[in-house]
């Protein structure tokens, strides 16, 4: 599906197969013969097909398109590597391009210290082995390395009538990164605000107490005029402070949670887990698949 959201800014939904998310919002922006594609699906069949055939009916070249990644994550960078011709650019933050752009050995190490946290935590070794070996970040990530270029706070991207500012939001991922246009008064979040589900905040080895760095970064977004928001998934938004104040109430609320759970004496993160209210489609926790 495609919709134009402002003059010469286009929204493609690039289908996310068997997972809850659904879709990607990827964002195309029109320039004077050039392209700017932010963020663009997984690198499986199902998205590429999706992708080719939005940027077909949008008359894109891909051979003038440059690409900007909110941030590292595979259903975000995945198709980058098939989709940058030989002078495109692809933006990404500093911290996540040296995580997406290790070899193959320093990979398996990455991997290693994940599942080394993980097990510290409670995670029982046969499902950690699962769980790792379906993650979407080890299946559908980049088919091969890029030559990133380097994205931080304060650098601006223009492009046809749009001059974007980076604004560094790292939480849902240690390095994302939002787009914003003074102007035009155009919030693009990544994944840093969804409207109708909650970003996933999780333990990263890059970042200290992510769910607290997440907080802050809402902060840095909160007293920005903005008109409209264009989220990484789902609906678009109109009023980013109440949404703001929404996950703000949420996260408050999973951690009162997560206090309970402690009140008998010390447990894992693994066993506060299954005390904490899930909007998932498992009855019991022992049924939640490992991922």
């Amino acid at each position: 599906m495609i919709n134009e959201v402002l003059p010469g800014l286009y929204r493609l939904e690039i289908p996310l197969p068997k997972s809850p998310l659904k879709a990607l919002n990827s964002y195309v922006v029109k320039g004077d013969g050039r392209f700017l594609i932010i963020d663009t699906g997984m690198n499986r069949e199902e998205c590429i097909e999706a992708m080719r055939s939005g940027l077909s009916a949008l008359g894109v070249d891909l051979n003038r398109t440059d690409f900007f990644i909110t941030h590292f994550h595979a259903d975000h960078l995945g198709l980058a590597a098939t989709l940058a011709a030989d002078k495109s650019r692809v933006y990404l933050s500093q911290v996540e391009a040296q995580s997406s752009s290790l070899n193959e050995l320093k990979r398996a190490e990455y991997w290693k210290r994940w599942d080394e946290v993980y097990r510290s935590h409670g995670f029982a070794e046969d499902q950690m082995a699962a769980a790792l070996q379906s993650h979407p970040g080890r299946r559908y990530s980049l088919k091969r390395r890029i030559d990133f270029s380097i994205i931080r706070e304060g650098d601006r991207i223009d492009i046809g009538e749009y001059s974007f500012r980076c604004i560094e939001t790292p939480g849902h991922s240690p390095g994302h990164v939002c787009l914003y246009d003074d102007n035009k008064k155009v919030l693009i979040s990544g994944d840093h605000i969804l409207d109708d589900i909650t970003p996933n905040i999780t333990a990263w080895p890059e970042m200290e107490n992510s769910l607290r760095r997440y907080l802050e970064s809402l902060d840095r977004v909160y007293d920005l005029d903005v008109k409209i928001t264009l989220p990484g998934h789902r609906s678009l938004i109109s009023d980013h402070r109440a949404r703001i104040r929404e996950l703000r109430a949420h996260h408050e609320a999973r951690l009162q949670e997560a206090m309970s759970a402690l009140e008998n004496g010390p447990r894992t993160a693994y066993q506060v887990a299954p005390r904490i209210t899930w909007d998932i489609g498992f009855k019991s926790w022992s049924l939640f698949p490992p991922i």
